[in-house]
């Protein structure tokens, strides 16, 4: 899969701007705040209807305007040409249009493009708290197999139905109440283990593939472990939400659940968000991307487009040089405000500026 072009209209600070890529690598170039990262947000926008920057549909509206399109075209391996578009709408109507037909779902457009995004952000996979590192596991479980978002919606809708009927308690429980929790408690059970199982499962696979990425990198071989244990999982989430009714009722609020969770990261044996430099939390950030990537091209047959915003300034030299040594095969974007290592080696070499490509 490539993306042959990208075309954008009033989106973020592009008024209108079109792009050629090429199979291997491409870089773009250009000084800080000119429009780099927007373009690789632009791209994986339509891998995953949102913004890996976690900006609101207003934002990736240039201002003035009310609607931003985003079109590309890709080519898959089997040589099926497709023109993707995406209307983003600050009233929230957005559309998605394949080849011109409108999708009946903007949703439906997931798993027609895949992209990879590696940002400086990223650091809070390792540093922050457990949010990121469960958003890490989610995303990929879509990207391997579409159906998993359904999953992911359901869950979140039962999540909020649930903590609403505990707002309605007021902490205080009666048994008209008690039979609804009841209700709700078996919902979650039911779709929750099989997102907990679908994690498990995924990072069993992807354990050896973040050790093998973060050698690579660092040039040694480095203990690293990847522990998805939910507490939850050893007796089952309908037990544990049962022993969790009197905090859950207490604080209004659902305590126990794969919304939740957390994937802990281990590093020489220490807990890397704590005890990793922050070299190394870069490093097992990186390794984290890149393994989800070759995961899932091996899964779907096909890499996906891999992006790296301004990843290389954030390395030292050694770091960044074993990383474009071991680029995965397929297309890649590279951003950067800084001069591009000789090793980089891109195919092409776009200039942004102010929103404009200049060369």
């Amino acid at each position: 899969m490539l993306v042959r072009s990208l075309e954008l209209v009033d989106f973020r600070n592009y008024a209108a701007t079109q792009l050629e890529f090429v199979a291997g690598t491409t870089a773009i170039v250009g000084d800080n705040g000119q429009g780099k990262t927007n373009l690789a947000e632009s791209l994986a926008y339509l891998a995953t209807l949102e913004s890996f920057r976690g900006a609101p549909v207003d934002a990736l509206i240039r201002n003035g305007t009310d609607t931003a399109i985003i079109r590309a075209q890709v080519v898959h391996d089997d040589g099926r040409e497709l023109l993707i578009e995406a209307e983003i709408n600050r009233n929230g109507r957005n559309r998605v249009m394949i080849n011109r037909q409108r999708l009946a779902r903007t949703r439906e457009l997931l798993g027609v493009i895949r992209v990879s995004v590696f940002s400086p952000d990223d650091l809070a996979l390792i540093k922050q708290g457990p949010g990121e590192r469960r958003r890490l596991m989610d995303e990929t479980l879509v990207a391997l197999a579409v159906k998993n978002d359904a999953l992911r919606l359901e869950i979140d809708r039962i999540i909020k139905q649930r903590n609403s009927l505990l707002k309605q308690c007021g902490g205080r429980i009666n048994d008209d109440l008690a039979f609804t929790l009841d209700v709700w408690d078996s919902k979650l059970a039911q779709v929750g283990e099989q997102l907990g199982y679908a994690r498990a499962t995924l990072i069993a696979r992807l354990a050896p593939m973040v050790l093998e990425a973060y050698e690579q990198l660092a040039g040694v071989l480095t203990p690293v472990e990847l522990v998805y244990e939910p507490a939850w999982r050893n007796g089952g989430l309908l037990a544990a939400l049962a022993a969790a009714r009197h905090d859950d009722v207490r604080r209004q609020s659902s305590t126990v659940g794969p919304h939740r969770d957390d994937l802990e990261i281990w590093l020489n044996g220490l807990p890397a968000r704590t005890h990793a430099s922050q070299g190394e939390q870069r490093s097992l950030a990186l390794a984290l991307r890149l393994a989800a990537h070759r995961l899932v091209a091996d899964k779907v047959g096909t890499p996906p487009i891999l992006v790296l915003d301004d990843v290389l300034s954030e390395l030292d030299v050694s770091r960044a040089t074993a990383l474009l040594a071991n680029l995965p095969v397929g297309q890649v974007l590279i951003t950067t405000a800084s001069p591009l290592p000789a090793e980089a080696q891109p195919d092409r070499v776009l200039r942004i500026s102010h929103g404009t490509v200049v060369s």
